[in-house]
């Protein structure tokens, strides 16, 4: 018990700030799922959904490198208090416009453009914050925590935002996500410290300040592979991400329950995954974890949504495909803390981000574009005893799911080539 007391303790500042962020998180995740479900009922296109994300991606990739630099040099606290302001205000802005029946698609791509620029100077913050908050001895815990707190957000999010939107509305779910970020803005703002140093670079310049990101990891051929490798990973998930709801929505036998059961299943195998990341041993290898979980998901989630008639299928498909993600996402973490030096973090972590997420907004785009003018008029266009219709069915989202057929392969692929990267095992 003394040793429980000592650990938490020592983690008391970064708990309070981890579950007040993560109750905003929810708020936030419940208003984004209605928004999903909303831009595809008025749409009916799994591209013009898809670019939702693309909105939100692609500023903040863009803008990431930089970012960075100017992390470093601010004070962490205070780009975090700021960020979330402005994501508060623009949630604001969409209520006024929902209410007075004037919100259009555009104005939500407008609004994810902001807060994708808000969450690539956030992003790199935290990310030091976090590091600065917690002795070394926590970091592989950290990991499971984060992924705790996300599944459990995955798990309430469609139950808890399809109950009140059906109750009370879109109103209810919007001061729901107000309610959360005042109570994690305060929090911060009055009860957590976090740790500032003297930089000695506060008056490089930015450009400067980001080649020195470049320039490490380029020094660093192993923390670069693992980047390339998530790159690829993402161009994979992003495109399962776009079909996603057209599918589940569109295809026989789903339907916004059906949604909300598979996203409350994948949020209960990564919470299962967290709680498993949390308690286990530090691995032998880190890397060895980080390609097998990737494996493994690959190589079961996207058969099963393809080639599945019922949500039972599908939900077996997420918890399969999610298990071991936290497993993966912990020992990433972990590699990334424990090798790059404290004052370069939010530098790297900013570079890390443009190159291993610019993928997110290209599957998506694709993802979106594919489904609605390549998947589904191929399946449109199948006679009914046709060996594609037999394998995924017919009518509309059949091809989203023909297309999940394709994806599972490639993913697959990438997880093969990656897994033989001289560099990366080097990490051991």
């Amino acid at each position: 018990m003394k040793k429980y007391m000592e650990t938490l303790q020592e983690m008391k500042s970064y708990l309070l700030l981890w579950g007040t962020q993560s109750f905003s998180g929810l708020g936030s995740a419940m208003t984004s799922y209605a928004l999903v479900i909303w831009s595809y009922t008025q749409s009916g296109s799994a591209l013009m959904t898809a670019l939702l994300m693309v909105s939100s991606y692609a500023p903040y990739v863009l803008f990431s490198i930089f970012a960075g630099a100017l992390s470093d040099r601010w004070n962490k606290k205070a780009v975090m208090l700021v960020c979330d302001t402005v994501a508060a205000l623009t949630t604001v802005v969409m209520l006024v416009l929902m209410r007075t029946d004037t919100l259009q698609i555009w104005h939500l791509y407008l609004i994810n453009g902001i807060n994708g620029l808000m969450n690539s100077v956030q992003q790199p913050a935290s990310e030091v914050a976090v590091t600065r908050l917690l002795p070394r001895k926590y970091y592989q815990r950290v990991g499971g925590l984060r992924y705790l707190s996300s599944s459990l957000n995955s798990i309430l999010t469609p139950i808890i935002a399809t109950a009140v939107l059906g109750l009370a509305g879109m109103g209810a779910v919007v001061a729901f996500d107000l309610l959360t970020f005042a109570a994690a803005f305060l929090t911060l703002a009055l009860a957590i410290r976090i740790p500032e140093e003297e930089e000695s670079q506060d008056k490089e310049k930015i450009l400067t300040a980001a080649r020195e990101g470049l320039g490490y990891l380029n020094r660093e051929r192993g923390i670069f592979g693992l980047i390339l490798f998530l790159a690829a990973i993402n161009l994979v998930a992003s495109l399962y991400e776009a079909a996603f709801p057209a599918m589940i929505l569109s295809r026989e036998g789903g339907s916004e329950k059906a949604l909300g059961m598979v996203n409350a299943v994948i949020g209960m195998a990564t919470l299962a995954g967290s709680i498993l990341a949390s308690l286990m041993k530090t691995p032998k290898s880190r890397v060895r974890v980080i390609c097998n979980s990737l494996l493994f998901s690959m190589s079961t989630e996207n058969f099963l949504l393809a080639l599945g008639r019922t949500p039972v299928v599908w939900c077996v498909g997420g918890f399969l495909g999610w298990i071991a993600i936290p497993l993966m996402n912990t020992n990433l973490d972990a590699i990334m803390r424990l090798r790059v030096p404290d004052h370069m973090q939010g530098r790297v972590y900013a570079v890390r981000n443009s190159l291993q997420f610019f993928t997110i907004p290209l599957g998506y785009f694709m993802g979106g574009f594919l489904v609605d003018r390549v998947f589904e008029p191929i399946m449109a266009s199948q006679d009914e005893g046709s060996i594609l219709t037999g394998l995924f069915g017919s009518g509309k989202g059949s091809g989203a799911a023909f297309f999940f057929f394709v994806i599972a392969f490639l993913g697959i692929a990438v997880c093969l080539f990656f897994r033989k990267n001289k560099y990366i095992w080097k990490l051991e």
